[in-house]
């Protein structure tokens, strides 16, 4: 299935627009985690180990986008956008959406 940030996918037609493809995880940091980045955080540097559970949301929350398209048919996501929002103390979702459609 192709992905795509664009209105449309290069060198292919649109034959119908199937609705919005959406997934989302929630995910939450632990206590060893902050341990260590807050460590990391006085020292400087990147804070890997955040930066690897966002890289995980991200990944998941497009893979159930794809399987949320392809339950509709979809040869394709066009417009696909992500968004992340606080949504407890700990814990951030992560959402990617975008307009499932069919290729001619």
């Amino acid at each position: 299935m192709q992905k795509v940030t664009t209105e449309t996918v290069p060198g292919r037609e649109i034959e119908e627009a199937l609705g919005i493809a959406r997934g989302n995880t929630v995910k939450a940091r632990n206590a060893g985690m902050d341990f260590i980045q807050a460590i990391r955080n006085f020292t400087g540097g990147e804070l890997k180990g955040y930066s690897d559970l966002l890289t995980s949301a991200r990944e998941e929350a497009l893979a159930r986008m794809e399987e949320d398209a392809e339950s509709m048919g979809a040869d394709a996501v066009v417009n696909v956008r992500m968004e992340s929002s606080q949504v407890t103390d700990g814990g951030s979702e992560v959402i990617a959406y975008g307009t499932a459609v069919r290729l001619d």
